[in-house]
């Protein structure tokens, strides 16, 4: 995503890259970005807890203002929980046991995938639906609304 910050500052439109891969994006040199130190997948926060998503998104977009140099990145000041022992389970390798790839010691704890938008409440979906007016978005194009 930093590649394509990039590109559309070069187009003259601010961007803000928010991110759960600190080296990565450093490697990838968006014009500027926020780092919030929580498992990937998670960079707007836990599921369902819509005060801690506006209150990292309110932060996110506050950095607008502060990040002014290329390549600045903010440290968002969040914790993931207490201890940072989710990050042993995040970065132990995992070990096949047998042919088909799963390991006994792993438990695939991620959010459960859907082929259509999920909305935290029915607020969010109206204010989708209505932000769509019923037709399709070139950002969201072959989702069915």
């Amino acid at each position: 995503m930093g590649l394509i910050a990039r590109a559309i500052e070069e187009a003259g439109v601010p961007t803000l890259s928010m991110s759960s891969a600190r080296d990565i994006t450093r490697s990838a040199w968006p014009a500027r970005s926020v780092y919030l130190d929580y498992p990937l997948g998670h960079t707007a926060g836990r599921p369902n807890q819509a005060e801690l998503n506006a209150s990292i998104m309110r932060d996110t977009l506050e950095a607008f203002e502060s990040l002014t140099e290329p390549g600045a990145m903010a440290h968002l000041n969040y914790q993931w929980s207490d201890s940072d022992d989710w990050k042993d389970k995040v970065f132990a390798p995992v070990e096949p046991s047998d042919t088909t790839g799963d390991s006994s010691d792993y438990e695939d704890d991620r959010v459960e995938r859907h082929e259509t938008p999920q909305y935290q409440n029915e607020n969010d979906h109206d204010a989708a639906a209505l932000a769509h007016d019923s037709e399709e978005c070139l950002v969201c194009a072959g989702i069915d609304y």
